[in-house]
């Protein structure tokens, strides 16, 4: 590794926004031919280094040096001339374009005037082939779920001759075939000598495919080690400072009290679904990417629509035929893209936290701004959201201080059943456990919580039952006794 070139260099970066110092004399490098993770708690410093790197910020002192020269880089425009492509978290493309459109976007074909369609087109349809993914170039990005969108993201990142590919978890969205599909081109892109930043929280993940990881805590470069040379538990201190346990830590009820049925729920998507929800359980649902537990949820709260079913709540039935029904009928629903459709990025973080709950602060046409603080006050505190205070834009937060706001405005709300889709996907070991406590506060307390994750440990960990999905049908529900990841994985692929 050590006589591979050295392609990237970042020398004392620092970089402060107002009431924080979110870089603080931090160091990376990236040689040729190498994946190089990083790894820290959310608000570590990590997606703040990679967009000075890619020029979404600019640094307020240090050195970048790329492939031996000191470089400037104020604008993306500067770092794709030095061969800097980022795949973002969240997804950036196009959505009333195609697939193809998006892949080329910037880089059309042919002469001015006359671009080259069935080239691109043809050219795009290889790309995806390539990638197993069964998609055809023409189609419109709105129509991709959330996994081949980001997949798409990937292709269009690697179709560019970028020699410094930064990928901000790449495979939180994507299916195990998928991410072996992605593993494959990265081990190609290595061999042509492309050094690759990789960012995730899956810890699994660096064996398969880094070579070495960087550690980040509190803005500060903490250590780097190779990966064959160190272990899980090493690196976890070296991101909290200290030990982790278990933290799928787990206070199971007494659950035999029903207080939502889901009867023979359909539409286009999911089929005849069943099952019941007891007070004060987690009910985790599994399955495979595409097996319609999303589309499961979504129609439960309102925000898809169904063709038939019966959803009683309490013993009684209820008409939910939008989200605003669904919040009515005291459920609430973190969503899987939580950019798209779980805060307001533009907002502060008092705004995001108590927008459900206006009825509580406003009367009258008046403004009780002190409840309005303590609301926010409260859940802020509880949820342990990094932030200067109330007033800072969730869309400058890192993703897991993102999510502990998108729950905290839950919280406010009160529900007595709380849909958690994908809860801890892009979130860091240390936010993890927080959540997995709070789920287990909200349970001991009466609160029923559906939990959809792709992570199966996860699932197993927190669960009290295990439903599981294919096809959009339900092939088993399991007891906590019963669910393994053998079991867990025979049903949800049908062996």
């Amino acid at each position: 590794m050590s006589e591979k070139p050295v392609l990237l260099e970042m020398n004392g970066i620092h970089k402060s926004f107002p009431g924080v110092h979110a870089l603080d004399d931090v160091h990376l490098d990236l040689r040729a031919g190498e994946v190089h993770a990083l790894l820290g708690e959310n608000g570590a410093g990590k997606s703040t280094l990679i967009k000075v790197l890619g020029g979404i910020y600019e640094k307020d002192a240090g050195d970048i040096i790329i492939n031996g020269e000191k470089v400037e880089i104020r604008n993306v425009k500067d770092a794709e001339k030095y061969g800097v492509s980022i795949i973002h978290q969240e997804i950036v493309l196009v959505p009333e374009m195609s697939i193809s459109d998006n892949i080329f976007l910037g880089k059309e074909e042919g002469p001015a005037y006359s671009i080259s369609r069935s080239a691109m087109e043809k050219k795009t349809q290889e790309l995806l082939d390539s990638f197993n993914m069964g998609l055809k170039a023409t189609q419109m990005v709105s129509s991709l779920n959330i996994a081949q969108q980001q997949m798409v993201e990937i292709i269009r990142s690697t179709f560019s001759q970028a020699k410094i590919i930064v990928m901000d978890e790449p495979t939180s969205s994507l299916s195990d075939k998928e991410v072996d599909a992605l593993f494959d081109t990265i081990r190609n892109l290595k061999a042509q000598g492309i050094g690759i930043i990789y960012i995730s929280h899956r810890m699994s993940e660096l064996d398969q495919i880094a070579d070495r990881v960087s550690v980040y805590r509190d803005g500060r470069y903490i250590a780097t080690r190779e990966v064959k040379n160190t272990t899980v538990d090493e690196l976890i201190e070296l991101m909290v400072g200290r030990a982790v346990g278990n933290y799928y830590n787990r206070t199971y009820n007494d659950c035999t009290e029903t207080i939502m049925e889901v009867r023979n729920l359909s539409n286009k998507k999911v089929h005849n679904v069943s099952f019941d929800l007891k007070k004060g359980e987690i009910l985790g649902f599994a399955g495979l990417v595409g097996a319609g537990r999303t589309e499961t949820m979504r129609a439960i709260f309102g925000m898809d629509k169904k063709d038939s079913g019966e959803i009683i709540i309490e013993g009684k039935p209820v008409t939910i035929n939008s989200s605003k029904d669904g919040l009515a009928a005291g459920i609430g629903l973190v969503p899987e893209s939580r950019r798209e459709e779980g805060i307001f990025p533009d907002q502060n973080i008092k705004f995001n936290e108590t927008i459900k709950v206006l009825n509580e602060f406003i009367k009258n046409m008046r403004v009780d701004s002190k409840k309005e603080t303590e609301i926010a006050e409260k859940y802020m505190k509880e949820l342990s959201v990094r932030a200067p205070g109330l007033g800072a834009f969730v869309g400058n937060l890192s993703g897991g201080n993102q999510q502990k706001v998108v729950i905290a405005s839950w919280l406010a709300a009160k529900p007595k059943i709380l849909i958690m889709d994908e809860p801890t996907r892009g979130i860091d070991i240390g936010a993890k456990a927080e959540i997995y406590a709070i789920m287990n506060d909200l349970v001991k307390n009466g609160v029923s919580i559906i939990m959809v994750s792709s992570e199966l440990p996860e699932v197993i960990g927190m669960s009290d039952r295990v439903v599981v999905m294919r096809s959009g049908e339900i092939s088993a529900i399991l007891d906590r006794t019963e669910a393994d990841q053998v079991t867990i994985m025979k049903n949800a692929v049908n062996i």
